[in-house]
């Protein structure tokens, strides 16, 4: 009876736990090459709320660009910054302070989606172009 309980309770949790995304080691940068959609993001992975993105990144050259970022009803695109992968993680140099960075660990990365989560836990889900 006991071994019912036990797996009982364990069944309920589990259906209640939010989803955990567990980081992937970025080995080189050629992992995230390309030109990468911003589809979505997230606050964290039990939030349910969904952030529609519609910029553009792309990797190439140990450089990214951030392209048709939206603000104030308008596009803009980000000059190319540097990126390196350390210690696993996706390093971006901020927008004119080259010694500053926002770090990406990679949670998923295929041939057509690719998923980052920043420094707080917020995701991001990218599509390959």
């Amino acid at each position: 009876m006991k071994k019912i309980n036990a797996a009982a309770m364990l069944l309920g949790l589990s259906l209640f736990m939010p989803a955990v995304y567990a980081d992937v080691t970025l080995q080189s940068k050629d992992e995230v090459q390309g030109s990468w959609k911003l589809d979505h993001t997230k606050k964290n992975a039990a939030s349910e709320e969904i952030l529609k993105r519609e910029d553009t990144w792309n990797f190439s050259g140990g450089k990214v660009t951030i392209l048709h970022i939206p603000r104030e009803g308008v596009f803009y695109d980000q000059p190319p910054v540097n990126y390196e992968v350390e210690d696993g993680k996706l390093k971006i140099s901020l927008l004119g302070r080259p010694d500053k960075y926002d770090v990406y660990s990679l949670v998923e990365v295929n041939d057509k989606n690719m998923t980052l989560k920043g420094k707080f836990g917020d995701l991001y889900f990218f599509n390959k172009k």
